[in-house]
């Protein structure tokens, strides 16, 4: 049986991991309302940016248009762009990502497809490079320090439009965790590069009033793409945040409650073993009394 000792310097151990887990616990709680605010205000915006380019991109036909809509003509060659966090302590955060991402992945090579990850966060590629570190082409980390800002999806998207324009790819898809509330984050993948088309081929009509667009559709589309591109890329390091902080707030909630049971549990093992221990000694007193 550990001495009563062993037990105070467990015990010891595990208050200090348990400041730490609250502390950390208040501080995702402190930034988590912050991210959760920029997620939900970026949203409209996305959406509409889709809706519009759906609308405007209905009246070409056959692979006609700017090429970030249209495509290659192709889908032999995908980039897999994986976007998780630079560090844990974060619950299944991180590995809820590059779980989907695996599963996409080898669907993909199965067709037949050549894959190419593009790693957004150090966890994505730390994960992923034993399995599939041959496809990894790049790794952008160290995004949203100090704070997270537009300027950070420009290099996401910097790099994706190079690689888009010298033809290493065909079909860019992004996965993601989309934020739906601290206990729960939604895996997400989105196609990028071309986009989805839409779900109707009506002219560009909002709210039951038609459009007439000056200059014309293509040069619009040739300058909305590329800024699509980059609040597409936004959002999801938005929604990851807030998919992040949200986890990591529950994960040191519940590792702090679980140290709080772990220091009950020891502490009863400790007066369990006093009692013990003071219950022989009052044995040995009295039997030696009597064999006096």
């Amino acid at each position: 049986m550990p001495s009563l000792k062993t037990y105070r310097l467990r015990i010891r151990s595990v208050q200090s991991t348990q400041k730490i887990t609250k502390a950390m616990k208040m501080v995702a709680a402190a930034k988590l309302r912050r991210a959760q605010e920029q997620a939900m205000a970026a949203r409209p915006y996305a959406e509409a940016m889709d809706k519009i380019l759906a609308s405007l991109g209905a009246s070409f036909k056959g692979g006609t248009g700017p090429r970030l809509l249209a495509g290659t003509g192709s889908d032999k060659v995908h980039l897999v762009i994986v976007a998780t966090g630079d560090r844990g302590l974060c619950g299944g955060f991180n590995s809820t990502i590059v779980r989907e991402a695996r599963r996409y992945i080898r669907v993909l090579l199965a067709e037949g497809k050549t894959v190419k990850i593009m790693c957004v966060g150090r966890k994505g590629r730390e994960q992923l490079r034993r399995d599939f570190g041959s496809h990894i082409v790049e790794t952008i980390s160290d995004l949203g320090r100090p704070r997270l800002s537009f300027a950070d999806a420009h290099k996401v998207t910097g790099r994706v439009m190079e690689m888009f324009a010298a033809g290493e790819f065909d079909v860019a898809s992004v996965i993601f965790n989309r934020f739906k509330s601290a206990m729960t984050q939604i895996v997400t993948r989105q196609q990028l590069i071309p986009p989805p088309a839409p779900e109707t081929t009506a002219p560009a009509t909002m709210g039951g009033a038609v459009y007439e667009f000056e200059p014309d559709e293509a040069e619009i589309l040739a300058d909305l793409l590329p800024r699509n591109l980059t609040v597409q890329i936004f959002r999801v390091l938005l929604e990851n945040a807030a998919s992040f902080y949200g986890s990591q707030m529950t994960a040191m909630d519940n590792a702090a409650r679980n140290a709080g049971d772990v220091i009950k549990k020891l502490t009863l093992q400790m007066n369990r073993s006093r009692q013990a221990s003071i219950t022989k000694e009052l044995i040995e007193i009295i039997s030696g009394a009597e064999a006096v």
